[in-house]
């Protein structure tokens, strides 16, 4: 049982790797083109799949259902398209001191 486990969860994670590295190519794109991007889709959710935009959607609900009814999960990146960094990038803020 537990080399059975130990062989799922080595499967799990470098299945879980491949998808990161997919997607981060697709992210990739988008930080490369954003100024574009943002000429043609800004306010809009796109889907980008294979370094590509496949559509452009006014809701992250829209975006979703039409990218899972033509791909598979984990192989498209949905994002919101906006100037700067603020649709990506997330701070957290701790009042922990040293």
């Amino acid at each position: 049982m537990f080399i059975f486990r130990y062989i799922y969860i080595n499967y799990f994670l470098i299945l879980m790797v491949e998808i990161m590295n997919m997607l981060k190519e697709e992210f990739d794109f988008y930080i490369k083109n954003q100024a574009g991007l943002v000429k043609d889709y800004d306010g809009k959710y796109i889907v980008i799949k294979d370094q590509k935009v496949q559509g452009a959607y006014d809701t992250q609900t829209e975006a979703y259902e039409k990218a899972t009814a033509q791909f598979e999960l984990g192989t498209f990146l949905i994002q919101l398209v906006t100037p700067g960094t603020e649709a990506y990038t997330q701070t957290f803020h701790s009042r922990v001191t040293f």
